[in-house]
């Protein structure tokens, strides 16, 4: 072939011996082909570098093949691995994703919202920085909600199951014979403060056991963290008065659990010999920075944005789903519970 001429659709099906309808219809995933028919034309394709007319490919199968990823935040600690999951999943699918952040302004997302309809895209995955539930946009094309779920119980929305990550946790802890163990949260009206308390407990009733004193609940912070060791410990007078002794405490967070490493220490409360500390969400700048290497639980963000993916393609091809998914997380074992050994 002439060096410089633009490889045609024609020539892909000559050299596979095709009809050029068939040699689209293999390359766009169309028509009833047999599969060794479809790799013929597809091994033509790469042989000649042939590139789709993407306008052409819409044209026919009535598609734009793009998705939308929409994030309430500028793609930040939680919303970045799970779009990278959704876009690797879509790349496999042959789709391209429409990146766009509302930086958590209701009028910046409405203006997105409205883009991505205008420019025609096959379906929308909407994702945030919290597991709390969000209402749902309304628009004329498929629509998965990733890690922030949506309000509607009709929507298909992914998420964490945070009430299995913590009992993963009380499994652990129970099995190194921790016995006396205390919870600190970040905001106590914050689904994942309280979705994880509760788990924890009712995991521990279980095991005919019960936290030591109530749950703490403060902001997301080492700060907090921090402070919170002291109310455990039963240090600060506003703890009201001595508390028993823990052997582990929970915190609700990697952030916080850093935090309260530091404090121990200050205390000369060795971790874990003295007491086991947990986090959760394996935020390594966190969990691995901490003195000592935090135990905690992976979300496994990129994998739920790929499930979120796989999702919206069913649905694009029409197979829609319903309701709340829960993704199952992984317990990942550092030396905060297990020491140095």
């Amino acid at each position: 072939m002439e060096r410089g001429r633009v490889v045609r659709i024609t020539d892909v099906a000559a050299l596979a011996g095709v009809a050029p309808g068939t040699a689209s219809k293999a390359l766009n995933g169309t028509g009833s082909l047999r599969e060794s028919t479809r790799e013929r034309v597809r091994e033509a394709a790469e042989r000649l570098g042939f590139v789709p007319d993407v306008t052409a490919r819409s044209l026919s199968a009535r598609r734009s093949f793009t998705v939308g990823l929409l994030s309430t935040d500028s793609a930040g600690r939680f919303s970045l691995p799970v779009v990278l999951g959704a876009e690797n999943a879509l790349v496999g699918g042959e789709l391209s994703a429409l990146l766009a952040t509302a930086r958590h302004d209701p009028v910046r997302e409405q203006h997105h919202v409205r883009a991505l309809v205008a420019r025609r895209v096959d379906g929308i995955i909407v994702t945030g920085r919290t597991t709390e539930p969000r209402e749902p946009i309304r628009v004329p094309m498929p629509v998965v909600y990733a890690f922030a779920p949506s309000a509607d119980p009709d929507d298909v929305s992914v998420v964490p199951d945070d009430a299995l990550g913590m009992r993963l946790l009380v499994e652990h802890l129970a099995g190194l014979g921790r016995r006396r163990i205390a919870y600190v949260g970040g905001r106590a009206e914050q689904a994942a403060s309280v979705v994880r308390h509760d788990a924890l407990a009712a995991e521990l009733a279980t095991r005919g056991l019960a936290l030591v004193g109530p749950p703490l609940y403060g902001d997301w912070s080492e700060q907090w963290g921090r402070r919170a060791v002291d109310l455990v410990l039963g240090l600060d007078a506003a703890a009201g008065g001595d508390r028993p002794a823990v052997d582990a405490i929970v915190f609700a967070s990697d952030q916080l659990a850093r935090g309260g490493c530091d404090r121990l220490r200050e205390l000369g409360v060795r971790v874990p010999d003295d007491v086991a500390v947990t986090g959760y969400d394996d935020w390594e700048v966190m969990s691995l920075a901490s003195r000592p290497p935090l135990t905690t639980v992976d979300m496994q963000l990129e994998r739920l944005g790929q499930r979120a993916a796989e999702l919206l393609i069913a649905a694009i091809e029409g197979d829609p789903g319903r309701g709340v998914e829960r993704l199952a997380p992984r317990l990942v074992v550092r030396a905060s519970t297990l020491g140095d050994a």
